[in-house]
């Protein structure tokens, strides 16, 4: 059974940041894609950042140079580092990532079960 387990939400570091951290686990060949999204309330889901198995990343405009995502591949583990946060940051954010089970030789979307910023910090 794969998943991916998110852990973090509500754990404030300092004022104004947070980190959110998600894992895949379960029998899984490869992690290819990882990344966040958010979803507020009344709005559509929307991609936050993407990292890719190469370490090559992409950001929504709305949070560049206030966020960092990193992933540690030896941990299948994907870190949203989210610094400045505005009051337009809260949300619940998903993990996503797109790996391949040892199952199968086909990729497949995985989502977390959401992490929710109430904007506190």
């Amino acid at each position: 059974q794969v998943q991916l387990v998110e852990s973090g939400g509500g754990l404030v570091q300092a004022v104004g940041s947070l980190r959110l951290s998600c894992a895949a686990s379960g029998s899984i060949f490869s992690v290819n894609a990882m990344g966040w999204y958010r979803q507020a309330p009344g709005k559509q889901r929307e991609v936050v950042a993407v990292i890719r198995s190469d370490g090559s990343t992409n950001y929504a405009d709305s949070v560049k140079g206030r966020f960092t995502i990193t992933r540690d591949n030896a941990r299948n583990t994907v870190t949203l580092q989210m610094n400045g946060l505005k009051p337009e940051d809260a949300a619940v954010y998903y993990c996503n990532a797109y790996l391949t089970p040892l199952v199968s030789r086909d990729e497949y979307e995985y989502w977390g079960q959401g992490s929710q910023f109430t904007g506190s910090s």
